[in-house]
């Protein structure tokens, strides 16, 4: 028999490539079944310092904290006094009223481009509140909630925002990828994957200095079928660099639902394992949740345990941009049916539960933050929009060369600035 025939060829099946296909389509009823979800206070937690092989069946569980009625319960219940929960329930509510406002602007054209941390709030507002301001994030878009938790000045935002002659960024970015590095927010880049590789760095770097401070970065899904976010769990693992590697599960990437990503597989949280690193699966739509993983994760970096990497299973309840209408790849009803609702309803149902909140003052809140945004959007309007005010000509030779050189000298020149 010649290699070209081998014994037995003719009766082995043809084979198939397979295409990860979403539960449900435009048309069709949404379906989360393929998603485990542990009940509330149902995943054990292990001491931060617990070695990684310890802790192999956390990322195939999900740590959530609130239950159905709105009832904090089990081990993870970080135990957060009622002020520091209004102040989060506060910070989720305003990074929505901004969003909403701002994905108006876009469409009257005022501004490019916008996208919608829609149903993602908590995350960004819990971990901004829990680490400390010396701590740098590495953000993706959708993590706004970490500036409004950190009393970012909202001017500012929307002045980048209309690329106008207040831009902070002097017009050098797109319009949602902000830069603010005095809050522990790292210059946001449209090239995903470097969130991870850069936090690593800066990590290890602080560590090699003997500093204090960590660092925090996220992806989402489909970034983590890049090159970038294996190439940063190598040198997490291997430096022990003390870093939060966060991959915020939304289920989609742009159009592309989440299994190309590998999420039929298993977990994103598992493929710490393969790294030896431990990997948390955590309700991202749970306030405390996120707040108590952060906690053990942060606990973990500090005491020179290494990195974590955390699956914060959400939904992207809104387009992916302003360029996007998800109902041409999902069913229009899909983000109604999530089964972990949304953050700032679970927040709010557990505030009142406690007694420590009502349905009026959080319907006067929302009055209140619409208002506040509506009056700073105004003023972002009056310095001018896009295309009706931009910064000084002069402004992009400046912040080039620490000594400019003679071509950019020369070019000023012609400019006559």
């Amino acid at each position: 028999m010649s290699p070209q025939d081998p014994i037995g060829a003719s009766n082995r099946p043809p084979l198939q490539l397979h295409i990860p296909e979403p539960p449900a389509r435009p048309g069709q009823a949404p379906r989360f079944d393929h998603l485990p979800f542990s009940p509330a206070g149902a995943i054990r937690r292990p001491d931060p310092g617990v070695a990684e092989p310890e802790m192999r069946d956390l990322p195939y569980g999900l740590i959530r904290v609130l239950d159905d009625e709105g009832d904090a319960v089990g081990p993870w219940d970080p135990g957060l006094d009622a002020e520091t929960l209004r102040r989060g329930l506060k910070v989720m509510a305003q990074t929505r009223a901004f969003d909403d406002r701002m994905f108006r602007a876009q469409r009257q054209g005022k501004t490019s481009f916008y996208m919608k941390s829609t149903g993602e709030e908590a995350i960004g507002a819990a971990q901004s509140m829990m680490l400390d301001r010396d701590d740098m994030c590495f953000p993706t878009y959708r993590v706004l909630s970490w500036l409004w938790a950190r009393d970012y000045p909202m001017l500012d935002l929307v002045n980048q925002i209309f690329s106008n002659e207040g831009d902070p960024l002097k017009g050098r970015q797109l319009p949602i990828l902000f830069s603010a590095r005095d809050y522990g927010f790292y210059s946001l880049s449209g090239n995903l994957g470097t969130r991870f590789s850069q936090a690593v760095g800066w990590a290890m770097a602080s560590a090699y200095r003997g500093d204090t401070r960590i660092a925090l970065a996220y992806v989402g899904d489909g970034t983590t079928a890049e090159g970038d976010f294996h190439e940063a769990l190598t040198f997490a693992a291997v430096y022990r660099a003390p870093v939060i590697l966060c991959v915020t599960n939304n289920q989609w990437a742009i159009s592309s639902y989440a299994g190309i990503a590998g999420a039929e597989s298993t977990t994103f949280a598992a493929k710490a394992i393969a790294y030896g690193l431990p990997g948390l699966r955590v309700d991202g739509n749970d306030f405390l949740a996120v707040w108590a993983a952060t906690v053990w994760a942060a606990e973990r970096a500090r005491t020179n345990k290494g990195a974590t990497l955390i699956e914060f299973v959400t939904y992207r309840a809104a387009g992916h941009s302003t360029s996007d209408d998800p109902t041409r790849y999902r069913p229009a009803e899909e983000a109604a049916c999530w089964p972990l609702g949304d953050p700032i309803e679970r927040l709010k149902t557990h505030l009142i539960a406690r007694g420590e909140w009502s349905a009026e003052r959080h319907t006067q809140m929302e009055a209140e933050l619409a208002d506040g945004v509506r009056a700073v959007v105004k003023e972002g309007e009056r310095i001018g929009t896009l295309g009706q005010s931009k910064p000084p000509v002069r402004q992009m030779f400046e912040d080039v060369f620490k000594e400019p050189d003679w071509r950019v000298l020369e070019q000023r020149r012609e400019l006559g600035v």
